[in-house]
């Protein structure tokens, strides 16, 4: 649900009821992972969506049952492909998911903790929700809120002896330790997914099945060069999500005239920059300067971070004299293999809004681990999850 959070915070400060369908697991050809949610209020105005298409309207039906049934326990359905009925509510596409359909009210004892975590959500905090999706009945839809560990996001981290976390499942008090400290894991990493806990907070006893979705910051993309490609992939970077950093050491281009819709603009030699400025696994750095007095200082402290992308602009002449450059100060084969260069997937581009389609195609290819060839005639799986972003395995299966 915190994929709709600035809707669902808004109904919250409403004092609005409502219920939320979200998508717990997700096996095959799913077009949603874990996470996605819709919600439905006492009106009937629905946010959201949980499919697709395929399931919304049975599900919109869930929601509204839910919240007439003036009961507040959730109800867990599976929606999956029928070839014995062809008019039957399943996912044209093959697949299968699991959603858990929670009513939230005013007066329900955990409004408060799904409060707190959409109100964190929707201003942009890193914050994790684990909700209770199989167990004992008593426990369904119980919820806890994390907050992130400090090391990664600047606040503390829920350790096993008492951390800082909102809300608990009223059982077993190791329970509520052990799924905090599992949510910080899955915070940690931006992930979101299912895990197997045991009922008294060990792996041993009745399992319990834990939902935790995660809200984290936007992942960073930093364009090095303020060149007119730059501006056209500073749009495209917004349109994926990301908070658009662009750094040139010119002043007269790197202005916010020219990139209106960067997040931040910063006028440093490139790799000083890159030594001050946090990063993590998402990152991705695009070095379209192809000036070696820029390039080379910026590529070979790039290249040795651990970041998701390091692509950089050139023709295929300028990418072997770069590298041989890199090599002469020090930068090994194996670092060299992390470079995506000359930047982008074969699209034919070269208008600057084709060539930021081309980089952005090869961004998403590589984190999701897909070939970047075309779908036509292929037999590969439509949609990928890179293990990297993968969260550990659940019942049917988990991905970010």
């Amino acid at each position: 649900m915190l994929d709709i959070a600035q809707e669902l915070h808004r109904w919250v400060e409403q004092g609005r009821d409502f219920a939320v369908a979200t998508v717990v697991a997700v096996g095959g050809s799913a077009p949603r992972g874990p996470g996605a949610a819709l919600a439905v209020d006492s009106e009937g105005t629905a946010i959201g969506s949980v499919s697709g298409g395929c399931v919304e309207g049975a599900v919109y039906e869930l929601c509204q049952q839910a919240l007439a049934d003036g009961e507040s326990v959730p109800v867990l359905e599976r929606f999956g492909y029928s070839d014995e009925d062809a008019f039957a509510v399943g996912l044209t596409c093959g697949g299968v998911i699991d959603i858990l359909v929670t009513p939230v009210r005013a007066s329900a004892p955990d409004r408060e903790v799904f409060a707190s975590a959409l109100s964190a959500a929707a201003r942009g905090e890193a914050a994790a929700v684990a909700r209770i999706v199989s167990g004992p009945g008593e426990l369904l839809g119980r919820a806890l809120l994390v907050r992130p560990s400090e090391a990664r996001w600047g606040s503390p981290r829920p350790e096993a002896g008492g951390g800082s976390y909102e809300g608990g499942f009223g059982a077993h008090p190791e329970l509520d330790r052990t799924v905090a400290a599992e949510a910080g894991a899955f915070l940690d990493a931006g992930r979101t997914g299912i895990q197997e806990i045991g009922e008294q907070g060990s792996r041993c006893g009745a399992p319990l099945t834990v939902l935790v979705e995660s809200s984290v910051p936007p992942p960073r993309m930093i364009v090095f060069g303020a060149i007119d490609f730059a501006s056209a992939l500073v749009r495209m970077g917004k349109f994926l999500g990301y908070h658009v950093t662009v750094c040139d050491a010119r002043p007269v281009f790197a202005t916010a005239a020219r990139f209106p819709e960067a997040d931040e603009i910063v006028v440093d030699w490139p790799h000083k920059y890159l030594e001050r400025t946090s990063v993590d696994a998402r990152t991705v750095l695009c070095v379209l300067t192809h000036d070696a007095k820029f390039d080379v200082p910026l590529l070979r402290l790039a290249l040795r971070l651990p970041v998701a992308y390091v692509g950089a602009m050139g023709s295929r002449r300028t990418h072997l004299d770069r590298n041989e450059r890199l090599r002469e100060v020090g930068v090994t084969e194996l670092e060299l293999a992390r470079l995506h260069s000359p930047i982008g997937l074969d699209l034919g581009a070269r208008t600057p809004e084709e060539t930021a389609l081309s980089i952005a195609s090869e961004i998403v290819a590589n984190r999701r681990g897909g070939s970047g060839v075309s779908l036509t005639g292929a037999h590969t799986p439509i949609h990928h999850d890179a293990t990297s972003e993968t969260a550990p395995a659940g019942r049917i299966g988990s991905v970010a």
